[in-house]
């Protein structure tokens, strides 16, 4: 049989032409009858149904966050910029009620609406008058917040664009708070204190406590564990070794510096300093030690200014904290 002439020809172009299609299209076979292909689900749309549920769900979580936001600037009417020490310590002294089942070490008798003390309510003992400002020890809870809370604003400093940055500082000025009055009244051998500057009263005009307070330090006496030169010194000393309660191995150690924004560059910090080593002297320490930032060339200019000097000796194993040893003899 002469197949050029044969009628089956085209039939055949067309199923091989067919064939260049994909699987979901029929095909004819030779015999003429379609072949249904097997139903196969994109991969393309399946993955387009799972981006949209996975963003249906975020659009979801968003949804609640807003919720709850809305709902706390309802229960918290207070413009941001106008908050002050005061707002924040009434939102930390009137906690929800899921909050007020939690125990606080907190005193009941914390006001924030106290008016600064007169001279003749306080002790005159261990106190340093210069311009228009004393420097002393902390001796009221409120003076205590206040520490706390300008503690929580240097901390934040730089950070104000951080979303939910207030309730950051309100959380790190409760917490601190609880620790400062841990420290300062429970004693191991070491003593705390909670050194504070305040403005002088002024006859003509009553202000609360918490506006007083423009800076803070805290102040510890401790001790050299044995073989140590300086505090954290790396040494091999015995596993269990005793802390040598020499007035030689005593020292103090200054931390959490810090000064209210509008009453920077007045003095307040050198001046507090200064009455940080004389209360270290007055202790029986015979030398006072710092650390500083190394980033942080200001301070360092400060304490150098005061008589303190770098630890060459620290500077090795501080290198990853990035600090400075600074020690003042006395």
């Amino acid at each position: 049989v002469d197949n050029s002439n044969s009628t089956e020809t085209p039939a055949i172009a067309s199923m091989s032409t067919m064939a260049l299609y994909p699987p979901e299209f029929l095909r004819v076979s030779c015999h003429g009858t379609q072949i249904r292909p097997r139903i196969r689900f994109p991969y393309a749309l399946c993955t387009m149904m799972i981006i949209i549920f996975l963003d249906f769900l975020l659009i979801f979580k968003l949804y609640e966050q807003k919720k709850i936001l809305k709902f706390h600037r309802e229960m918290d009417p207070t413009p941001k910029q106008t908050r002050t020490k005061e707002d924040m310590f009434l939102q930390i002294q009137t906690p929800s009620v899921a909050q007020s089942a939690i125990p606080s070490s907190r005193p009941s008798n914390l006001r924030f609406d106290r008016l600064q003390p007169s001279d003749q309510e306080l002790v005159k003992e261990n106190r340093f008058e210069f311009g228009q400002f004393v420097a002393r020890e902390a001796l009221l809870d409120e003076e205590y917040w206040t520490a706390a809370w300008l503690r929580a604003e240097s901390h934040w400093e730089d950070r104000t664009n951080e979303r939910y940055v207030e309730n950051f500082k309100r959380k790190f000025a409760d917490q601190e708070f609880n620790a400062l009055k841990r420290r300062c009244t429970i004693q191991h051998g070491q003593k705390s204190i909670c050194i504070v500057t305040v403005e002088k009263q002024d006859k003509n005009k009553k202000r609360t406590v918490l506006k007083s307070v423009v800076g803070t330090l805290d102040l510890s006496i401790r001790y050299l564990s044995h073989g140590e030169t300086f505090p954290g010194e790396q040494t091999k000393t015995p596993l269990f070794c005793s802390i040598n309660r020499t007035e030689m191995n005593r020292y103090g150690y200054v931390a959490n510096l810090c000064v209210a924004k509008p009453a920077r560059r007045r003095g307040i910090a050198s001046n507090m300093l200064h009455f940080a080593v004389e209360m270290a002297k007055i202790n029986g320490a015979p030398q006072v030690f710092v650390h500083v930032h190394r980033m942080n060339q200001p301070a360092q200019e400060l304490y150098q200014k005061l008589g303190f000097e770098m630890v060459e000796m620290a500077c090795p194993q501080l290198e990853e904290d990035q600090t400075y040893l600074f020690c003042c003899k006395l």
